[in-house]
Parts: structure tokens; sequence; C-alpha cells
């Protein structure tokens, strides 16, 4: 199967800053089956900047971004197009793309004309009374409203149905529900999860809430100052995590048992800001409780520790390293 988007070592470093915000990482989308992939971490981990890399809103300092084999920098005009049609995103706060002067018509309307998508009028209303219907809202009671008229979760819905005019093959949702009420987001998530299965819609969901990760996604990635800590098949990650740092993650989440005491499974300390992480050794390395004098002088690579998961840990070092650190040998297919 073709390749639909990659990124290969892409790494970025803002201006002012010494560290990377993203860091030699190579993941790659490819055009079929369709697969659902979570990208997790702490605020400051890499997430968003991956985001915008891949959606092309900026540019890496090193490595590259490729759209079915060509780098986002060098796209004519005919492929540009063909991928912003076929490479959507939802974001983390939909009432930044709303404007309140305007209905909600208007971001749905938006897409049908400059696309050309409609022969007429009537064509198109059709194609977004349906992309409304596939994300659970009714046209008759979402049309002709004001942004404010409807709900955080009816508004981020829309969102995905003005994705959906547009028949993506790629939806990166970034942090999609972390700005909508919690009976919400059971409600996106769904509708994320029955767009992969239903259109054939592939997801990369970008979130540091690992409990949506765990219930929508095949694959994780789990970043650490903009660095891959572990990946693979979500199910093995999340229920045994190898990192350190995965297990600070997990360990984390409250139980859902109110006569148990939430305390994480594994103490680690808190990032001191000494010793060389980010720039030689293991960027993990001044929280770790298993430090080692070779995780501050070299970073280590992915091990290939069981099938379908990687573990960038010296604690692992027995096992093989994956090739040139790329995760798609060790993900899972679509369930």
């Amino acid at each position: 199967m073709s390749v639909l988007l990659e990124t290969r070592n892409a790494t970025k470093l803002y201006s002012g800053s010494a560290l990377a915000a993203l860091d030699d990482f190579s993941l790659a989308i490819e055009d079929a089956p369709p697969t659902i992939t979570a990208v997790v971490g702490e605020s400051g981990s890499g997430k968003t900047t991956f985001a915008r890399l891949i959606l092309g809103l900026i540019e890496p300092t090193g490595g590259s971004v490729l759209y079915r084999g060509v780098d986002l920098r060098r796209l004519d005009r005919t492929q540009r197009r063909q991928f912003l049609r076929e490479v959507q995103a939802i974001f983390q706060d939909p009432d930044e793309v709303y404007n309140p002067y305007y209905k909600i018509d208007h971001v749905l309307e938006a897409p049908v004309a400059n696309f050309g998508l409609a022969s007429s009028k009537a064509e198109g209303r059709a194609l977004i009374e349906q992309a409304l219907v596939s994300v659970g809202l009714r046209p008759e009671e979402t049309l002709g409203r004001y942004p404010h008229q409807l709900s955080g979760g009816q508004r981020q819905r829309v969102m995905v149905a003005r994705c959906l005019i547009l028949s993506p093959r790629l939806i990166i949702a970034d942090e999609p529900v972390s700005m909508v009420d919690a009976s919400l987001r059971a409600t996106i998530v769904e509708s994320l999860r029955d767009l992969n299965r239903r259109l054939g819609i592939s997801l990369i969901y970008i979130s540091h809430d690992l409990t949506t990760a765990y219930q929508l996604s095949q694959n994780i990635v789990v970043l650490y100052r903009g660095a891959v800590a572990e990946a693979g098949d979500i199910e093995k990650v999340v229920k045994e995590p190898e990192h350190p740092y995965t297990r600070l993650l997990i360990g984390s989440i409250p139980l859902p048992d109110p006569k148990r005491h939430w305390d994480s499974r594994e103490v680690v300390p808190e990032f001191t800001g000494n010793g060389t992480p980010g720039r030689q050794g293991c960027h993990f390395v001044d929280r770790c409780p298993h430090g080692m004098p070779m995780c501050h002088e070299n970073r280590p690579p992915l091990y290939q520790t069981a099938p379908h998961r990687a573990t960038a840990c010296y604690l692992y070092r027995e096992a093989p390293v994956t090739a040139s650190n790329t995760l798609e040998q060790i993900f899972v297919g679509p369930s």
C-alpha cells in the first residue's frame, strides 16, 4: 500500500530554545487500511508541534514531512489542493474556528464552495445535511443558528461534519475533547470511531488523555520532551507499560473506585534541569528512578521488546533495535 502522510526524522527547534520541540520523529500513515493512532504525552511533549508539522502549518528544522511521497514544501498547486482535501484537522478549541457574527452554516458552506463540491445550492445543502446526520446532529436544529446557540459538544461535532464534507483520507484530531464536558466526550469519541469503521478514514488522535486514547485507538506513541518514549499496540502499552515515563502517565490515572486511594504506581521525581537530557542523553534521565551512566551519555534507540511494541530505554537493551527507529513495523492493523 502507498503511504499517505509521513514524517521522516522530523525535527523542530524553535528560535531561542536549546531543546527541540520534536526530535528525530518518524511516522507513516498508509492510504489503506484505515487506522487510528494515538499520540500522547504531557504538556510540552511535542504533540501539537507534531500536528502543526504534518498539517504544513510550520516547517521542520530538520527532516521532512511527505504527502504521497512529496515534501510538503514542494507541492505544486494541484497537489496542495488535494492535500488540503485529503488531510483534515479538528482542533482543541472549536470556538477559535467560528466567527460569532456568522451562522453555523458559514463554516459548512465554505468547503463546498472552495472545492466546487456541488453544482447547485440544493446539492450543497444535501451534502451539508448528510454530514451533520453522520455525526449525530439534526440539520433542522443546527443550521441557521449562531455558534453561541449551540453547546460545546455540538460545535465540535459541526467541525467533524465539516471534515466529512471533503471526504478526507486522514483526520488529525488535536485534543478534540479536552474542552467539552465529560458527558460529551464519549459521544465525540464514538463519532470519531464511526468515521474510521464506517467511512474508512484514518485518524491521528493527539491527546494528553490516556483514557479516551485507549478507548479509541489501535496504536499509541508516547512522547516525552519531543522524543518517542514508547510505542506500539495500545493494549500492550497501556496494560503493561515498560518505559518509566509511560508508567508514570498510567499511574496518574485515578481508579474508578472511591474506596481506593489515588496513588501513582511509580514515584518519579520532578525534572531538575540538571544533566544533559535532550542534548546527547535520554530526555527522561533526570526524572528516571532507573537512570544509569549510559543514559546521560547517549540517547537510547527504540528497542523492540515484544511483537507490536518498542521502548526507548536502556533497561531493555538486550532486545533488538527497530530498523531506523521507525514505528510502522511494530504497529497492529485495524481491528
